[in-house]
């Protein structure tokens, strides 16, 4: 994957659909998946498609989910849209859950790097925004 900047601009780089990664991505450009990847993602920001899945963790600044994800999340801006379904923990500055959206894990907003955790008292959450 490139990472061209002109300028001091960013770039901006689209894994499409058919594409099928195995192994972990790190970029310093903008991310947009359509496909499938099995390992963890870094990157400045993240917007994920309908169709994409991820197997592994996610580090973003910000990201705009709508896809499958199998693992931990953490972003500063975190936009959980309805046909996302997130299973993994989940930490962040800013979330916007979109209605319809599922979400299985822990919720962890973070402070000034401090953080609290939303739980059930057995350890475990589960929200399920239905439309």
């Amino acid at each position: 994957m490139a990472n061209n900047t002109r300028g001091g601009a960013s770039s901006f780089s689209v894994l499409g659909a058919d594409l099928s990664i195995k192994g972990n991505l790190t970029a310093n450009a903008d991310l947009h998946i359509d496909g499938k990847i099995e390992g963890d993602v870094d990157c400045a920001s993240l917007v994920q498609g309908e169709t994409s899945a991820i197997h592994g963790a996610i580090r973003a600044k910000s990201a705009r989910l709508s896809g499958a994800v199998h693992g931990s999340i953490e972003a500063s801006d975190l936009v959980i849209l309805k046909s996302a379904r997130i299973h993994g923990d989940v930490a962040y500055d800013a979330l916007t859950i979109e209605q319809g959206a599922q979400v299985d894990g822990r919720f962890t907003h973070r402070t000034n790097g401090a953080s609290t955790a939303a739980k059930a008292e057995d350890g475990s959450a589960r929200l399920i925004l239905a439309s």
